[in-house]
């Protein structure tokens, strides 16, 4: 065989060559020549056959070729630094920059500190952490710039303990910071709240020399501000003789000013704004939004009216001020608005659209939805989950599963907004099976997520899977439960009937059950007639202090109960001088495009005296379909005529009358409630679907209803979860009251038995869907809680009205 070296020697004559090359060149010609058999040494002597080409042709064969195999074996150029670092800048994922990191290493240029501090530079930027400590670490020489780039990446990425350990390595490796290194550090020391810290980084500043950077400065204040040191902040920019230049002074006064407004300062920071050399852009949307977040949304607008010139950034600043303000309707308007001359980014839409889910204003949001679709808004994970949980809370739950799949970059947060929404429509199979596809897609999950899950399981009543969930939170996950994860298992045991288990999950808890899960066992109690029990959680119920705004309601209702009007009184103005104040109910109702709200009793709508009209004809109709319009539910000293039209006139009976006036037939109706909705309102939304053949959806605080032909997608469930929520605490103490203080029951006592058996019959319990020995409705109040105490257990479950259908 011939040897490399071989095919680069010259051929030894043009003939030769020609001969080879026409052979090669000619395959037909080769085929049809006639062997010649000579011996090696006459092979001289004789010619060579002429050739049966052209001499034209021959002599075009015989051209040496331009280039050579040769020219394959020249050793490519290295690259050079400038080239790499052109690489590592064009580069776009991590992988990419591994391998062009591989390159580096095969060309032996892993000494360079320019390229080790663009690689450290770069890997940072991309929240590759973990790689830029690697680099750094196997570099050798390290310099000021290799610092620099690795506490810049680590305070950028939150990492702030790591941030200020290289700064301290920094400083023993002999190494000296810069103007470019501190304001790194001040904000390490910021991000993790040491005060004493950030002073100690300044007297090094001011050692160094370098405190009128401008920078240097800006982060020094900053860091005062952040920290709660107003007073400090202030001294650093009086003595910043930049301030009063109308050129790059503009941040040094915006970062004041917005120390200003977090401290609520509002004072101070309009002043500061008045005496700014040059107010920018960025200055007057830093006011706005001061303004926004201490709640003043009318000096907000006043001062946003006055700006010379609106861009994205003030546009967006109001629309979610006003969002975050619970002026949804606003929001809506300022986006509308905003659209006629500016167009919005994403952050202003995923506003626009938290408003419409608050409000559940459909229509506005699919019109949001389709503006995005038109621009070409990109699908990101923010915009993507605010539009699944739009369409989740609007009712709408099959276009948020289909905008869910077409989301590409999806968070925990989407994973966890898409489980919530099957979870709070019901659909618990489907959340358990999204539950799954989010841990084969490599999300771990949070306590939020499997509080999503464990809802879903406890719509389901599947109680072992969610046990399981609980215990994988726990010890795969190391996720430590709160009191909401431990209310939803003890109220999902509870309904189980598995009483002592729960009680037994109670006595294990590592923290102090709250009025929130012994209201949960003491509900499943009474349904399945466990006094003893019932009564130790009564007993728990009414050791517990009120320690917010529901906690003062339960109680006050509590003593309405049992008719303790003084008592009533006394907690009602101690909410007073507390400050606690309960929130009014609201419902919100969007018809052809205009959202309407209304609040109980409800009497300055325009077409108020039509909308009591219609729910007359509304309660009316529901009464023939076999409706009880219940009055009990209203814990206050007044009349039975006055309880049943302080019910009648409960905000979402109001907006579902508005829809019947001004919706076509046909239509579906949907209604957002802040509230729970009551046992009477559920009741009647359910007859008035099969009355006028309509879907009604009906979202609340805590699940979405949808109303259809006279029954509810809840199964109502709803019974047992708003005693958890309100009236737990209420039937605890009415029956601790009666066993251990019956002296203060004004109503009953052990000697007036007849009596409660006479109220008793004035009940029907066919007419309330449920019989006794099944889960009791809302609809016989804390009357039957009494009355199960007072009655022996069998004559309270055999005692019964006479239905009216019989």
């Amino acid at each position: 065989m011939k040897s490399l070296h071989a095919l680069f020697k010259p051929t030894s004559s043009p003939a030769k060559t020609a001969t080879s090359t026409s052979t090669s060149a000619s395959p037909t010609a080769s085929k049809t020549r006639k062997p010649t058999t000579t011996s090696s040494s006459s092979s001289s002597s004789i010619a060579p056959p002429p050739s049966q080409n052209p001499p034209e042709t021959t002599k075009t064969i015989s051209t040496r070729p331009t280039s050579s195999l040769s020219a394959l074996f020249i050793p490519p150029t290295p690259p050079t630094e400038t080239h790499i670092i052109s690489l590592i800048h064009a580069s776009k994922t991590t992988l990419q920059l591994s391998q062009i990191h591989t390159q580096i290493i095969i060309h032996n240029l892993s000494s360079s500190s320019l390229i080790t501090t663009q690689l450290i530079s770069s890997s940072s930027l991309r929240k590759s952490i973990d790689y830029s400590l690697a680099v750094f670490n196997h570099h050798k020489l390290k310099n000021l710039f290799t610092f620099n780039a690795l506490i810049r990446g680590l305070a950028k990425n939150s990492h702030f303990f790591n941030a200020i350990f290289h700064f301290r390595l920094m400083l023993r490796s002999g190494i000296k910071p810069d103007q470019l290194t501190y304001p790194f550090v001040l904000k390490s020391s910021t991000g993790l709240f040491l005060k004493e810290l950030g002073m100690v980084i300044h007297c090094m500043v001011l050692r160094c020399g370098i405190e009128f950077d401008l920078f240097v400065r800006v982060s020094l204040v900053d860091m005062y501000v952040k920290v709660e040191k107003l007073g400090s902040a202030f001294k650093v920019f009086d003595e910043s003789p930049e301030r009063f230049y109308s050129g790059s002074s503009a941040l040094l006064w915006n970062v004041l000013i917005n120390g200003c407004c977090k401290a609520g300062n509002m004072k101070k920071a309009m002043k500061l704004f008045k005496a700014m050399p040059k107010k920018e852009n960025v200055s007057w949307s830093t006011l706005i939004d001061g303004f926004v977040k201490n709640g003043e949304l009318d000096r907000a607008m006043k001062l946003f009216d006055q700006m010379p010139e609106k861009n994205v950034i003030s546009w967006t600043t109001m629309v979610n001020g006003f969002s975050r303000n619970g002026d949804y309707e606003k929001a809506l308007l300022m986006f509308s608005k905003m659209l006629e001359g500016e167009r919005p980014n994403v952050f202003t839409t995923v506003s626009a659209l938290s408003a419409c889910a608050k409000i559940g204003a459909l229509d506005a949001g699919l019109r949001i939805h389709k503006y995005v679709k038109d621009k070409g808004f990109q699908l990101t994970e923010g915009l993507g989950t605010a539009l699944v949980d739009m369409y989740a809370k609007c009712g709408n739950i099959e276009s948020a599963s289909e905008v869910f799949g077409e989301t590409k970059q999806k968070s925990i947060r989407t994973w966890t907004v898409m489980i919530w929404g099957w979870a709070i429509h019901g659909l618990s199979e489907q959340a358990i099976t999204c539950f799954k596809q989010m841990m084969v897609a490599g999300i771990k999950p949070d306590e939020v997520v499997f509080l999503a899950i464990l809802t879903a399981c406890m719509h389901s009543g599947q109680v072992d899977m969610a046990l399981n969930f609980f215990h994988s939170m726990r010890f795969d996950y190391c996720i430590e439960p709160s009191m909401k994860h431990y209310t939803l298992i003890v109220d999902m045991l509870g309904r189980a009937g598995r009483l002592k288990e729960a009680l037994r999950f109670i006595d294990r808890m590592p923290m102090d059950p709250d009025f929130m899960v012994w209201g949960a066992l003491f509900c499943a109690c009474r349904v399945h007639k466990e006094t003893k029990m019932a009564k130790l959680a009564s007993k728990k119920l009414l050791e517990l202090e009120p320690t917010h705004t529901e906690n003062y309601v339960f109680l006050s209702n509590a003593y309405a109960a049992v008719g303790r009007w003084k008592d009533v009184e006394r907690v009602r103005v101690l909410m007073q001088n507390r400050g606690v104040h309960k929130d009014c109910g609201w419902s919100y109702i969007e018809v052809e495009g205009q959202v309407h709200r209304f609040v109980s009793g409800d009497h300055d709508h325009k077409d108020a005296k039509a909308i009591n009209l219609k729910l007359e004809e509304i309660v009316a109709g529901t009464v023939k379909q076999g409706y009880m319009p219940g009055s009990e539910r209203v814990l206050h000293n007044i009349e039975l005529e006055e309880k049943e039209d302080v019910l009648g006139i409960h905000s979402e009976k109001l907006a579902l009358s508005f829809a019947l006036i001004c919706t076509s037939p046909g239509m579906t109706i949907r209604i957002v409630k802040n509230l729970q909705v009551c046992g009477d309102c559920h009741s009647l939304m359910k007859y008035a679907s099969k009355m006028i053949q309509r879907e009604i959806i009906l979202r609340d605080m805590k699940r979405v209803h949808h109303f259809m032909d006279g029954s509810c997608s809840c199964g109502d469930h709803w019974t047992i979860d708003h005693m958890n929520s309100s009236t737990s605490y209420l039937y605890g103490i009415v029956s601790y009251l009666w066993h251990c203080q019956k002296s203060e029951l004004r109503w009953w006592n052990s000697s007036q038995p007849d009596m409660v058996k006479l109220i008793l019959d004035g009940i029907s319990m066919e007419n309330l869907g449920c019989s006794i020995t099944g889960g009791l409705p809302w609809e016989l109040g804390h009357l039957w809680s009494v009355v199960c105490l007072v009655l022996p257990l069998d004559e309270a479950t055999n005692a019964r009205r006479p239905n009216y259908g019989e």
